[in-house]
């Protein structure tokens, strides 16, 4: 809330933050900026214990509930294939 979204790796004392001011997607800074930014959050998250091989853009992905399949997104679970919310307490 306090960056006013971007993307983030925060332990301990420590905090990396690549603001995505424009629609929470894009940068106003410059690519050298950036790609410097991303590649120590990527790092960052990787020596935390990620095992994923693109983390930030695995959890991009997440957020886009139209490909199909279960995506959880900030509402809940979504089921792509029925374009409607899961309602876990139905299950």
């Amino acid at each position: 809330m306090e960056n006013r979204g971007g993307l983030s790796a925060v332990w301990n004392d420590r905090r990396i933050h690549l603001p995505l001011p424009v629609g929470g997607i894009m940068t106003d800074q410059d690519a050298y900026q950036t790609a410097a930014k991303y590649e120590l959050l990527d790092r960052s998250a990787k020596e935390l214990g990620s095992a994923l091989t693109a983390p930030f853009m695995t959890l991009s992905f997440l957020a886009l509930l139209v490909i199909p399949r279960l995506k959880l997104s900030d509402r809940g679970l979504f089921d792509g294939d029925n374009f409607r919310f899961v309602d876990l307490f139905a299950l």
